[in-house]
Parts: C-alpha cells; structure tokens; sequence
C-alpha cells in the first residue's frame, strides 16, 4: 500500500538547478540554515542604506531552539514580521543575512558549507556556532530608544 501522507523527497542539490519559483514548499523551506539571524532587530541607515544587525530578537523567537515559537501565525502576531517568498526576495534579500541560504540562492551563490542541505545534519548552524543559539536578548527587554546599543560587529 502507497502512503499518500508521505512527505516527497528532495530533488537531489535542487537549490542549484530550480528556480526559486519552481521549488516545492518543502525544498523552500529546507533553504532555511536555522541560523535565526533574520529574527534579529536590524537599523538601517537611511542615508546609506547599510544593515546593522543587533543581537536583539523577535519575541517569538526562541534563541535555544533558534525556531520561531509560533512560525504558522508569526505574520498576525509580529505586525513587522516578514514572510520570505520566492515573490518578494528580489526585494528583501539585501536585509538578510550574508550567509542566508535563501539570499545565497537567489544570489547565484553556493550554501554555506555548514548548511543542513549541504551537511545533512538540520542542527548543523548550532554545531558549527553560526547561529544565535543562546546569544540573543528578547525585544520585549530592550527599549527601543536603546536599540544601537546592540548592534554588532559580527559578519552576519
């Protein structure tokens, strides 16, 4: 008997040869590294343009799992959240990290070498210290006013 529930697999190294517009909810998702850096509070200079990143997060991100607690409904509940879509990456890869695999696909570049698709491990940002795990402040703390005084120098 054939599971019909069955999730497909992934179509070997598809982040190299489908459009982003022709992968599968799954394969897009799977873009994701789990690093958490696009939860964290960015400034942008409005004279320059330039992304600062803080080492503040959304408050429905949970920085020991580097997983948003509530990913279903985040746009209903965080009104500045932003929903990552094959449609409006054009627009917002310059606001993602460097290391993003959604900004590196769509860039032309390779996944980072500690990537999940690349590593096979999902838990591999953690491992290999390129994630925020247990390295952010929950926005909820943080006065806004305050807020350039988290920025960080880190290469995100």
């Amino acid at each position: 008997m054939i599971n019909q529930n069955a999730t497909p697999p992934l179509r070997p190294q598809f982040w190299e040869t489908v459009d982003l517009t022709n992968m599968t909810k799954l394969e897009w998702e799977s873009l994701c590294d789990g690093c958490g850096k696009c939860c964290l509070l960015k400034l942008e200079d409005e004279d320059t343009e330039e992304i600062k990143f803080t080492n503040v997060a959304c408050r429905l991100f949970d920085d020991t799992t580097c997983k948003c607690q509530n990913y279903a409904l985040r746009k209903q509940m965080v009104a500045g959240c932003v929903v990552l879509t094959p449609e409006n990456i054009e627009r917002i890869a310059y606001w993602m990290p460097t290391t993003c695999g959604y900004r590196r696909v769509f860039e032309g570049q390779p996944l980072m070498d500690w990537h999940p698709l690349i590593t096979g491990n999902p838990d591999s940002a953690n491992i290999t210290k390129n994630s925020f795990q247990n390295r952010t402040i929950p926005e909820y703390e943080v006065n806004e006013e305050d807020l350039e005084n988290y920025i960080i120098q880190d290469e995100i």
